[in-house]
C-alpha cells in the first residue's frame, strides 16, 4: 500500500501559494485582489489563493505526471482500483466516459430503467442502443428497488449482442444490488460491469455492508466523492479495474466529456478526502452509521411516520440499504413527502436530500451531530402531531402499479438519432404511435415511462395521463403541464410516423 498520509496536490498548492509569485495567468482574480468584496467576504480569501490553474508544480489534469498523478495513484490505492481519473464534472461526466468507453455506436448496452438522465447523455454522445432492465419495484414504498442477478444473467443469455451492462447501487433510496454476484455473471459472459455508485462512496468503509464496487468486482465505477465523503460538491472519482475496457479509451472518453479548466479547488479537496478516509475513514464511517441508526429509532417512535428498512421493504429476495440513508414517510395524506419536507424547513429549519409524492430522503455524515438528529426528529414529531390522524393514501400505490406495469415501450431509434431528429409538441392524445423525443419520467418512483426513441403505446400514454390527472412530479419532457409530448417528425429526411 501505498503512504496514505501524503497529500501531494494539497502540498504542491501550499507550496505555490507561499512562493507568492507574480501571477500572470488565469484567473482573473488574482489570489482574491480582483474578485468582488462581498464575494470575497463570503467564500475567504484562502478559497480565491487556491483557485489556480495549471502553474509551476501543479500538473495537469488531463496529461498528470506530477502531483496530480501522485494523487490520483493514492485513491485507486485506497480504493482498491487499478487506475483512478479525478472528476471536475461530477459523476455526470464519470457515466457519460463508461459509456462511451465501453460500447460504440451501435452496440447494445444493458441498462436499469431507474438510471440517472446523465446514461441518457451516454448512450447520445455514444450512439448505442440500450436494453431496458426493469429493477424490481417496492411497492410498499413506491420507489425502485435493486438489480436482482438472475435478471441480469437471463437478460445477456436472451441477447448475447449485449456489450455491456450499466448499474446503479445504492439507488437514491440507498438500495443497492448484489454487486459481487452481478459481477461474476458478466465475467462469465465476458462483457464488462459498469456501476454509479454515485451515493456510495463511503460503502468501502462500513461494517455492515458488502463494500464499493471497485472491490466487489466492478470493471469500471463512478463516485460522487462529494455525496457522502468530504470533498466539494462537483468533485468525483472514476476507478477502473479490468481486462475488458481499455485504460486508454477511458482516458480519451473523459477528454471528450470533461472540461479543460479543471478547478484546483475540486482536485484539492479530492485529494484531502481521500487522505481523511485512508486515515479514519472506519471510524467516521461507524460515527455517521450511529447517529443515521439514532434518527431511524427516534422517527420509528413517532406515531404516524414510518421509517424504511430491509423488512417492511417488501423485496422479493434479501436487500442490503445504505446505512447511512433515512428514509421516511407520514402515513397521513394530508402530509405528502414534498409537503413535509417544505414544512421540515419552513417550521423546523431542517433541510432534507430529497421528497417525493411520499417520502423524504435523509443523508447522515460524520458531519452531522447528535444536535441535528434532535432537531429532525422533533420538527417531523411537531408536524405530524399537528395533522388530523387520517391514515391511508392520498390514491391507491396498487392503482399507480397496475398503471405503469405495461411493456416497455418498442426502441424504435436510438436515443442518439431521436436527439438529433426534428421534432414538435404533439397533443397527448394524439400521440399514441408517434416516436418520442424526449423523457418521461416520474417521481417516484423514477422509472422512465417513456425515453427517447421509444414509440408512444397506447399502455404508455395512459400512464403519462394518469400523471397529469394525480400531478406527479415529472423529469424529462418540456411541457411539465403533460398537454403535449416532444414527438419526432423527421430524421435524415423520413418522416417520424415512418420510422423503424
Amino acid at each position: 500500500m501505498l503512504d496514505q498520509s501524503r497529500t501531494p496536490l494539497l502540498d504542491a498548492i501550499k507550496k505555490f501559494q507561499e512562493a507568492d509569485p507574480a501571477y500572470f495567468r488565469i484567473p482573473g482574480h488574482r489570489f482574491d485582489r480582483g474578485a468582488d468584496e462581498k464575494a470575497r467576504k463570503l467564500l475567504g480569501r484562502k478559497a480565491f489563493c487556491a483557485d489556480l490553474t495549471e502553474a509551476e508544480g501543479l500538473d495537469d489534469l488531463h496529461q498528470p505526471e506530477g502531483v496530480i498523478y501522485q494523487a490520483e495513484a493514492l485513491a485507486a490505492d485506497l480504493f482498491g482500483s487499478d487506475c483512478c481519473w479525478f472528476l471536475v464534472n461530477g459523476t455526470t461526466c464519470g457515466n457519460e466516459a463508461m459509456i462511451l468507453a465501453s460500447v460504440r455506436e451501435g452496440e447494445k448496452i444493458l441498462v436499469p430503467r431507474n438510471a440517472h438522465k446523465s446514461v441518457l447523455m451516454g448512450l447520445v454522445l455514444s450512439g448505442a442502443i440500450p436494453v431496458w432492465m426493469q429493477p424490481e419495484y417496492l411497492e410498499s414504498w413506491d420507489i425502485s428497488g435493486a438489480v436482482r442477478p438472475e435478471m441480469v444473467e437471463q437478460a445477456l443469455e436472451q441477447d448475447p449482442e449485449i456489450r455491456a451492462v450499466f448499474l446503479v447501487s445504492p439507488t437514491y433510496y440507498g438500495i443497492c444490488s448484489d454487486i459481487r454476484r452481478i459481477a461474476e455473471i458478466c465475467h462469465a459472459h465476458g462483457v464488462p460491469l459498469l456501476v454509479d455508485e454515485a451515493h456510495g462512496t463511503h460503502l468501502y468503509f462500513s461494517e455492515s455492508c458488502p463494500g464499493g464496487a471497485a472491490a466487489l468486482g466492478a470493471d469500471l465505477c463512478s463516485q460522487s466523492t462529494h455525496k457522502t465523503l468530504g470533498s466539494l460538491t462537483q468533485s468525483s472519482m472514476l476507478h477502473w479495474k479490468s481486462s475488458l475496457v481499455s485504460r486508454n479509451r477511458v482516458e480519451e472518453s473523459l477528454k471528450l466529456v470533461m472540461s479543460t479548466s479543471p478547478s484546483y479547488l475540486l482536485m484539492a479537496s479530492l485529494d484531502g478526502a481521500r487522505h481523511q478516509m485512508a486515515e479514519e475513514g472506519k471510524k467516521l464511517v461507524l460515527q455517521a452509521e450511529n447517529l443515521a441508526e439514532k434518527a431511524r429509532e427516534l422517527l420509528r417512535e413517532i406515531p404516524g411516520i414510518s421509517v424504511l428498512t430491509e423488512e417492511n421493504a417488501h423485496s422479493r429476495g434479501k436487500i442490503c440499504l445504505d446505512p447511512l440513508r433515512v428514509v421516511f414517510r407520514a402515513e397521513s395524506p394530508r402530509i405528502r413527502g414534498y409537503q413535509l419536507q417544505d414544512r421540515l424547513f419552513a417550521e423546523g429549519q431542517v433541510s432534507t436530500e430529497l421528497a417525493d409524492e411520499n417520502n423524504v430522503v435523509a443523508v447522515i455524515t460524520w458531519g452531522n451531530t447528535e444536535e441535528d438528529i434532535r432537531r429532525l426528529a422533533e420538527a417531523a414529531d411537531e408536524i405530524v402531531s399537528m395533522t388530523p390522524d387520517i391514515t391511508g393514501n392520498s390514491y391507491q400505490t396498487a392503482e399507480k402499479r397496475q398503471i405503469f406495469s405495461f411493456r416497455i415501450p418498442e426502441q424504435v431509434m436510438t436515443p442518439r438519432q431521436a436527439w438529433m431528429s426534428q421534432s414538435k409538441a404533439c397533443y397527448l392524445e394524439m400521440a399514441e404511435g408517434q416516436i418520442c423525443a424526449e423523457s418521461v419520467i416520474p417521481y417516484p418512483p423514477g422509472i422512465p415511462i417513456l425515453y427517447p426513441g421509444e414509440r408512444v403505446t397506447k399502455e404508455a400514454a395512459e400512464a403519462v395521463q394518469f400523471c397529469r390527472e394525480h400531478r406527479l412530479h415529472l423529469h424529462g419532457c418540456a411541457d411539465t403541464t403533460l398537454r403535449t409530448l416532444q414527438v419526432v417528425t423527421a430524421y435524415e429526411g423520413k418522416e417520424g410516423g415512418k420510422l423503424g
